[in-house]
């Protein structure tokens, strides 16, 4: 965990940081971690995982390997979520959502969005860590669930006091 002023890929800001790839960088403590995850979300009996590009592909590979299923997922093309490289999800296939770090859900729930219109069931949310106050339509089973502050800009007070922000994350937010 980095401590700084940080802008996430939700926008909000926060005074830290969860560096997900320093577990994933290390394929042991990648797969020991996924695998406590895969062994928290077994009971919902998945067809298939989905995750979010680029920061859950990993998480979602390793989920999906330790419950002997496929692995997909989401891309943006546009700005908007959708499967891509031909992947499909099957009517009433049963899909357990798999992501990294959560924050406010709003990747989950645009998984959620793809899965329903290609008619999967979305039987399980699995996260490495859940940040944030996240409300979805189905329980998240996260690994750490670490309830950070996190603030919108005008209501940040590191930006009020000056400190500069950092962006260490894989997506650009517009807000930097």
């Amino acid at each position: 965990m980095l401590t700084g002023h940080f802008v996430l890929s939700s926008g909000l800001h926060s005074d830290r940081f969860i560096q997900k790839f320093r577990i994933f960088e290390d394929p042991p403590t990648a797969e020991a971690v996924c695998g406590a995850l895969a062994e928290r979300l077994k009971d919902s009996r998945p067809q298939v995982v989905v995750a979010a590009a680029i920061g859950g592909v990993i998480p979602g590979y390793i989920v999906a390997k330790a419950l002997g299923v496929r692995d997909i997922f989401i891309e943006k093309e546009n700005g908007v979520p959708m499967l891509r490289r031909g992947f499909a999800i099957g009517p009433g296939e049963r899909v357990a959502v798999v992501e990294d770090v959560m924050t406010t859900g709003k990747s989950t729930e645009e998984i959620i969005r793809v899965v329903r219109e290609q008619s999967g069931e979305v039987v399980a949310i699995g996260a490495v860590v859940k940040r944030g106050r996240v409300e979805l339509p189905i329980t998240v089973t996260a690994l750490l669930d670490l309830p950070l502050a996190d603030f919108p800009p005008e209501e940040c007070e590191l930006c009020k006091r000056g400190v500069p922000l950092q962006d260490p994350g894989s997506r650009r937010s517009p807000s930097v």
